[in-house]
């Protein structure tokens, strides 16, 4: 089962990131393969909410569409997608922000997490592939989508340590 997991570091704060992968509905706009995502419900339980949607994905001329069910934790900055319907035969995803400070400067480590199988032998073999090389770009897409919105890391640079005195 192909399974890809990174942790990457961007110069926004946690709840900037979490926020960014929550906002599901703008993927079409910068999500490599997203063609398409509709919200077909919204429920909270307790502090988090639970999303059923639908992406639909496509490349060249294969197109699928796909039902999964996103757990968005805001208490502890996580977003965990479920697969519920499509051409897979399982999908997880999972998204983590801890905190972080690289070269003096405070920063996100977005960790993300994703496992897959296609059900049809021949579609993996078609699309597995692209699939794998799409996902391996998804943070690098998000980290982009964060400089469209937050603006350039020299713009947001949330703050910078100062050096020690000798």
């Amino acid at each position: 089962m192909p399974t890809f997991q990174t942790r990457h570091f961007v110069p926004y704060s946690p709840l900037q990131m979490y926020n960014l992968v929550a906002d599901v509905e703008q993927y079409p706009q910068f999500l490599p393969l997203c063609e398409g995502l509709k919200i077909l419900r919204r429920d909270q339980q307790g502090t988090a909410t639970v999303l059923t949607a639908t992406m639909q994905v496509g490349y060249k001329s294969i197109h699928e569409t796909f039902a999964t069910r996103v757990t968005l934790k805001p208490d502890d900055l996580t977003i965990i997608a479920e697969y519920l319907d499509g051409p897979f035969r399982h999908l997880e995803n999972r998204w983590r922000f801890p905190s972080l400070v690289r070269n003096g400067q405070m920063g996100t480590d977005v960790d993300f997490y994703i496992t897959y199988e296609f059900k049809s032998l021949m579609l993996g073999i078609l699309v597995g592939a692209m699939f794998d090389s799409a996902f391996r770009k998804f943070t690098s897409a998000f980290e982009a989508r964060a400089g469209v919105v937050y603006g350039t890391r020299a713009e947001t640079r949330i703050h910078a340590l100062p050096k020690a005195v000798s």
